[in-house]
């Protein structure tokens, strides 16, 4: 079966051009929560091109950013260029452990990426005694242009046979924490959870855009995804604006190593 999350690496430059960057009051109180700042010794996990990475950066982290794919990994390094950055392409549950302990460990929507069985017992190991783990998961939630997303679920319905019938956007509010071995680790305290919420508005082809660099979208037959768009393109094309807003819900978790 084809590893959904090799499809990230199929189109970097789209990626990078695509994908939002995060909530400004996210990245202060993750800084805030992790202490992260100058000198800091920080890996981060899943960075794609950056979206996250350049906040660490910016607060002064030395950032080790383990990356899977190398067509992303080379943007990344080419849009942090002359920063404390070292990028190493491996998947990070294969990636060989550094001897000395670091402050923090960082997952920028891509914790759910990595295998259960092993991601959180190596983090502890490459966190210092105090490190801390912040991982960030996004949810696409009622708000914005919610009725045209119902419209949408029927393009969903009628080309993507994976799509549950009736699927609609739930509120913020209906979403339950994200809860894991983290939370269940003796190796952790209790987290520290805060959310944030922010809507961006797209034009047709910014939104076919981001599609794009969706793995369950990108995995789809081509015959599929074309008749896909086309059917999205459609809708929004015959809204008054010709846009379309996403809401997104974020969620922050911040746990230290005992």
């Amino acid at each position: 079966m084809r590893d959904l999350r090799t499809t990230f690496d199929e189109d970097a430059a789209r990626y990078d051009r695509a994908r939002p960057g995060y909530p400004p009051a996210l990245v202060h109180d993750l800084v805030d929560l992790t202490g992260i700042g100058p000198g800091s010794r920080v890996v981060e996990i899943g960075p794609g091109t950056g979206q996250g990475t350049a906040t660490l950066v910016a607060a002064g982290a030395e950032v080790v950013a383990v990356e899977l794919g190398a067509n992303l990994a080379a943007v990344l390094r080419a849009n942090l260029a002359g920063t404390p950055l070292d990028v190493v392409v491996e998947a990070f549950e294969e990636w060989p452990i550094p001897t000395n302990g670091f402050d923090a460990v960082v997952a920028f929507t891509s914790w759910h990426w990595l295998d259960p069985a092993i991601r959180t017992t190596k983090v502890a190991a490459l966190l210092r005694p105090g490190g801390v783990i912040a991982t960030v998961s996004t949810e696409h939630v009622a708000g914005g242009s919610t009725e045209l997303f119902d419209e949408l679920q029927h393009c969903y319905e009628q080309w993507d046979p994976a799509t549950p019938p009736g699927l609609r956007l739930r509120a913020a509010d209906d979403i339950a924490p994200m809860l894991d071995e983290i939370d269940r680790s003796t190796d952790f305290q209790p987290a520290i959870r805060r959310r944030f919420q922010q809507g961006i508005t797209y034009s047709t082809n910014e939104y076919l855009d981001l599609l794009n660099t969706y793995s369950g979208h990108r995995a789809l037959g081509r015959t599929q995804r074309e008749g896909l768009f086309d059917c999205i393109a459609r809708h929004i094309d015959d809204e008054p604006s010709q846009t379309m807003t996403k809401r997104y819900l974020y969620e922050l978790r911040v746990a230290a190593r005992r």
